[in-house]
């Protein structure tokens, strides 16, 4: 039991700290009703401290080797444990080769000190509709697999986050790994987002995939918008415009305003739904017209 009535911030809680998956796994099935996971904690510890969250049993994931490392398969595709932090992708060479969009956006989550302890899992898990992960696994076509008790079971990057702060885990479940496939030689990429401070949630952000056929015109996309609804959204209808035909300066502009349209960009006290709706549209038309061919490198845009 951690602390005492007063002690601490939290409320009191039990602590384990398995060694195994198939150990937590059980853990969390038998005390599924009373039980929260810890990852990186970069979520879940505030909201213990706030008492938004009052779990009787914390269990750890920390200390299982298991759900940690990036690996690369035969096929070109590559897997990642969902306890793998934030930094690794960043500092990962291997990331930087397999998936360059993956790669770019890392220095936009939060700050070096939150990457060296949040992980991939957690942000997931977690499903804040500003985050970057989430956006990223749509825009890469990602996999995860989710493990209990009865086994693993794949699910679609599309077919996981259910809303703000939901996704498609069983109370049972845990988020064990992350896959995603080959990244074409001839895929271009692009990324923005905009943040009142650097390392803040994103008020909106775009990401896209842009995969050219041997004339250089746009054999399939995949433009993501996030932090703007209450998850991250795949706009097929903007990257409809750009399939088939050479990118160019126009194509963009209308891939935005489409991405714009089709978008309810929802309103806080960070910022109006007028105002992200206007960033979707600038955005999209960013990132789908500013990379021009597949050797050009920029920070954010690039093939």
């Amino acid at each position: 039991m951690v602390g005492s009535a007063g002690a601490v911030k939290p409320c009191a809680f039990d602590y384990a700290a398995p060694a195994t998956i198939t150990e937590a796994a059980r853990l969390l099935d038998t005390h599924a009703d009373g039980a929260k996971l810890i990852a990186g904690g970069q979520s879940l510890a505030p909201a213990l401290n706030f008492r938004l969250a009052s779990p009787r049993l914390l269990i750890d994931l920390n200390r299982i080797p298991a759900l940690s490392g990036i690996v690369r398969r035969d096929d070109g595709s590559w897997r990642a444990g969902a306890m793998t932090r934030h930094r690794a992708f960043e500092r990962s060479t291997l990331v930087a080769g397999l998936a360059p969009l993956v790669h770019a956006v890392m220095p936009s989550i939060a700050h070096v000190q939150i990457r060296n302890r949040g992980t991939i899992g957690g942000s997931l898990a977690h499903a804040d509709p500003a985050a970057e992960w989430p956006a990223l696994c749509l825009a890469c076509e990602a996999e995860l697999t989710l493990t209990s008790v009865d086994g693993s079971r794949d699910l679609p990057a599309d077919s996981f986050s259910r809303g703000v702060f939901s996704t498609a885990l069983m109370p049972n479940e845990i988020l064990s790994a992350i896959r995603f496939p080959a990244w074409p030689a001839t895929r271009r990429w692009g990324f923005q987002e905009i943040a009142r401070r650097h390392g803040d949630f994103a008020l909106a952000g775009v990401m896209c995939t842009v995969d050219l056929d041997d004339t250089r015109r746009c054999a399939a996309a995949r433009i993501v918008v996030f932090g703007v609804a209450d998850k991250p959204t795949l706009v097929p209808e903007a990257s409809a415009v750009l399939t088939g035909r050479l990118p160019d300066l126009a194509l963009a502009r209308e891939a935005g305003r489409i991405a714009r349209a089709r978008i309810v960009p929802r309103g806080d006290l960070h910022a109006s739904a007028a105002y992200r709706a206007e960033l979707v549209d600038v955005l999209t038309r960013c990132i789908c017209g500013r990379s021009r061919t597949p050797t050009s490198r920029c920070r954010r845009c690039a093939a």
